[in-house]
């Protein structure tokens, strides 16, 4: 009896210590990820790439005439005007407090450019075109065109298309303004280097020459008209309004007039105009000297294919 309480006390004190001796179980501890935060999506409009040509033909050392009417638009008085949408008379007024460009429609032979809040009977708001045209002369000027993807391209010929169906049919009235036509035709000009269609040279030349009826010997129209008739293959005809351009002190129409020559495969005349332009622009030497090395080699070049301003 004794031996088997001694045997019943020995198991039970094994069985108490193998007990102690294993370790607890451990539980996994299950880690909920943290819950993902929604982040606004962000769109952002691409940056408008540099312009190949100087954004302002007259003077490569000085901003275009957007920027400077832009600075005139601010410097000029501003009046308030507090104006409320016909189609929602409930709707809060809003109110007017920055120049915009105003320009006429009709009978006006002169520019008349004005600065006000808002456009009246017989007049026209410009700033959006003003400042899509400012961009579009700077890769569209000159043919070939120079833009950085096909993407960028099809985006301006479409903006462009959207203001010559505002433009054209203003220009059509016989007595369209001096404002009115000269923006009718930069458009058709850059939309013939553009490749738009082959209707828009003549159509720009058209609108050319009757601005040149307004005011003859315009320094801006014969620039336009000059450029416009050379690129378009009257080289001869070209050269009258390119001259009245350069005389006038117009910077670019100087490379206009030996891209000229040199599809006349005049590249003594071509090279004489270089060094003239060298001379009275000092700072385009080196442009001038890349051009004239290429025009010496005898290869016949486009000028506006060989520069980046």
């Amino acid at each position: 009896m004794m031996n088997f309480n001694r045997l019943f006390l020995l198991s039970m004190s094994t069985l108490l210590v193998s007990a102690c001796s294993t370790p607890p179980v451990q539980q996994k501890t299950i880690v909920q990820p943290a819950p993902v935060q929604d982040e606004p999506i962000i769109f952002t409009e691409p940056a408008l790439t540099t312009a190949f040509y100087a954004l302002n033909p007259y003077d490569y050392s000085k901003p275009s005439e957007f920027e400077v009417n832009l600075y005139r638009a601010a410097a000029t008085p501003v009046i308030k005007m507090e104006i409320s949408n016909p189609n929602q008379p409930d709707a809060a007024k809003t109110v007017l407090d920055k120049n915009r460009f105003i320009i006429p429609l009709t009978d006006s032979k002169d520019k008349a450019l004005k600065f006000a809040v808002l456009a009246q009977d017989n007049e026209l708001d410009v700033t959006e075109i003003d400042d899509f045209f400012n961009t579009l002369e700077g890769k569209a000027r000159h043919y070939p065109v120079r833009f950085t993807s096909k993407r960028e391209r099809e985006g301006y010929t479409e903006r462009l298309k959207s203001i010559m169906t505002t433009l054209d049919p203003l220009a059509l009235h016989s007595n369209a303004s001096y404002d009115i036509l000269v923006r009718a035709a930069k458009a058709s000009g850059m939309a013939r280097n553009l490749d738009m269609g082959e209707h828009y040279g003549p159509k720009a030349l058209s609108y050319a020459k009757r601005l040149l009826a307004m005011k003859p010997k315009d320094p801006t129209i014969s620039f336009w008209l000059g450029v416009g008739l050379s690129e378009g293959g009257a080289f001869k005809e070209a050269i009258p309004y390119l001259t009245t351009a350069m005389d006038a002190g117009i910077q670019e129409s100087y490379l206009s007039m030996a891209n000229n020559y040199i599809y006349m495969e005049q590249k003594k005349n071509a090279i004489t105009t270089l060094k003239n332009y060298a001379i009275k622009y000092p700072s385009e030497q080196a442009v001038v000297n890349a051009l004239m090395k290429e025009f010496e080699s005898g290869k016949r070049y486009n000028v506006w294919q060989l520069i980046q301003q």
